[in-house]
Order: structure tokens, then sequence, then C-alpha cells
């Protein structure tokens, strides 16, 4: 009963996923304008999106405590240094996240 579970789920997880990665196709085809509204979220809602991820992500840090949120600090300006100078999120996310869980691996 469990393995059938397991497959009803990952069947309906997956039918939903390609639902809303095709509805868009649907319902806005290729004759058709997208509305201004849609335009306008497609170009906000990432920056947004990024934004919240930075503050959950430094939500919890602990001024008072050591590490003083030093790896928090030394990460977070890795990614906008590189970011500004390589202007590669992908490079700039990932080289920070390495050294920041280099800095709370084995110097914190």
């Amino acid at each position: 009963m469990d393995k059938l579970h397991a497959a009803l789920l990952i069947a309906v997880v997956a039918l939903v996923t390609a639902a809303l990665r095709f509805l868009p196709f649907l319902i806005f085809g290729q004759n058709k304008k997208t509305p201004p509204l849609v335009t306008y979220l497609g170009q906000v809602l990432p920056y947004a999106i990024m934004g919240m991820l930075v503050v959950y992500c430094l939500k919890d840090i602990t001024l008072s405590a050591a590490p003083f949120g030093i790896p928090e600090a030394v990460g977070c300006a890795i990614v906008v240094l590189l970011h500004v100078w390589k202007r590669n999120t992908l490079l700039s996310i990932g080289v920070g996240t390495v050294c920041y869980m280099l800095l709370v691996q084995f110097v914190f």
C-alpha cells in the first residue's frame, strides 16, 4: 500500500507541475498579447523573491553571540563583490555559499 501511495503521490505532483508549466502557453497563446500586469510581475518578482530569500537566510543571525554573524557577512560580501565584478549570478551565489560553508565548518 505504501508503494502505491508513493506512486500516486509522485504522479499527482508530476501532473500538477506539468499543468503549471503548460498553463501560461494555453492561456496566452501565440496570437494573444500578454497582459501588462503579467509582464510587470515577470520583471519584478525575480528581484522580490531573491530579496525574500536573503532576508530569510539572514533572519536568525545572533550579533550578541559568537560568531557574531561574521560567516554570513563574509559570504554576503563575497556574493556582492563577485557579482559586481563578474555579473554572473550563478557564480557569485555558488562561490559565496561555498565560502560560507567553509567558514562555518572549519573556522567558526
